[in-house]
């Protein structure tokens, strides 16, 4: 046994902390890149929690990677620190709408991130209870343990019920809590998100709201430069950084996407046994950047939208050139035929329409809207933003 393979290879020569380079990493200050008055403007809305008063309840808006999420952890784990010494308990909750979907879950995650059972004496199981009986532990909890709760709740247009936003933000003033109080962060990809609210949450949420823009190709590079201690002095060659910044600047804006792409070259580096980070690494990085995020995208979508999806790619590349049209009629005729061939039963037209409508609004798909002549109305014409085999592989990726 002393002959076999080492599959674990050498010692690791790129990274000297990965950890710097993954999303659920949270940065010190100093390394969050151009976000300076957006932390004073979150800062500002929920400073009355730090003295045990209400704080103003926030809706965040912004494209995906524009520091949103991690803006309003680094200032509520601020907000928690100055609290303590103004002798005031916060409490803070963070609640991913994508995966706690319905009122029920979202409750749940927040009762049980905020339970201290050797306090309250209360549980919060994972699933079992009522929501109402989920909302009474929770103010409970709330009530005995805190001054203040703070709530994120990233990509609050995920829930499928937004009761949960009059609940929180009327709380006090319908008696709920008695001892206490809460402020809520709402965190939207939807700029108009707001719009779709009842007008009663609109006057009891969005007391304060900001755009967050996207990072321009100057900001990406201090960000990414800000992580480079995540490598080994020496290991990034000097074009590294500005090539990253300047395909992530281009194409999104989008500083998550932009440290993947970093953390993906380094171990495609580390793959090849290089001793460097190269910008030919960056190139494959950004190749599979590109599969990595469509993949996530893809994996969380229903069967139906990843059939559409493979009709779309399938249709593209049977056309000339990866930006060719394809009408809708074309996707839903090959997307009835795909599901003949894995024995499921075919969506209507509309249903289909909508799941493409979806496809567009999550930046896989263009669409637009096209005159067929007169007296033959209109029809939509879709386009794939990314590369047709790029799409069947994060497909495959999915299954």
């Amino acid at each position: 046994m002393s002959d076999s393979t080492d599959y674990f290879g050498s010692e690791n020569e790129i990274f000297r902390n990965k950890e710097l380079l993954q999303v659920s990493h949270l940065p010190d200050g100093d390394r969050i890149i151009g976000r300076e008055d957006e932390l004073t403007n979150l800062a500002n809305a929920i400073k009355p929690a730090t003295r045990g008063n209400t704080p103003n309840n926030v809706l965040v808006y912004g494209k995906t990677g524009t520091g949103k999420s991690l803006c309003s952890k680094f200032i509520t784990n601020q907000a928690i620190e100055r609290a303590e010494g103004n002798d005031v308990s916060i409490g803070v909750a963070y609640v991913d709408c994508l995966q706690e979907s319905t009122e029920t879950q979202a409750v749940q995650s927040t009762g049980h991130q905020l339970n201290d059972q050797s306090k309250t004496d209360v549980s919060i199981p994972h699933s079992g209870l009522s929501t109402a009986e989920y909302y009474r532990r929770l103010w409970h909890i709330v009530d005995t343990c805190y001054d203040v709760a703070l709530i994120i709740l990233d990509e609050v247009d995920k829930i499928e019920d937004d009761d949960i936003l009059m609940q929180l933000s009327r709380a006090v003033e319908s008696g709920k809590l008695t001892e206490s109080t809460v402020g809520v962060i709402g965190i939207s990809n939807k700029v108009r998100y707001k719009d779709s609210l009842d007008e009663r949450i609109k006057s009891s949420l969005c007391e304060r709201e900001y755009v967050f823009s996207p990072y321009d190709a100057t900001q990406i590079r201090e960000i990414l430069r800000s992580r480079s201690d995540a490598f080994h002095e020496g290991v990034l060659e000097d074009g590294v950084v500005p090539r990253v910044a300047a395909l992530a600047a281009r194409e999104h804006g989008d500083a998550r996407k932009a440290i993947d792409i970093l953390r993906f070259a380094g171990e495609i580096a580390e793959e090849n046994a290089l001793e460097t980070v190269t910008e030919d690494c960056v190139d494959q990085a950004h190749e599979r950047e590109e599969t990595s995020r469509l993949a996530e995208l893809i994996s969380k979508s229903p069967s139906h939208a990843k059939l559409v999806l493979e009709a779309m790619a399938l249709l593209t590349q049977q056309k000339e050139g990866d930006d060719a049209p394809v009408t809708t009629n074309e996707a839903y005729d090959l997307y009835k035929r795909l599901c003949d061939r894995d024995g499921s039963e075919h969506l209507k037209l509309r249903r289909v329409r909508d799941i493409l409508s979806e496809l567009e609004f999550l930046s896989i798909i263009d669409q637009e809207r096209k005159w067929a002549g007169k007296g033959k109305g209109n029809y939509m014409e879709n386009r794939l933003i990314d590369d047709p085999e790029v799409i069947i592989a994060a497909c495959n990726e999915s299954e």
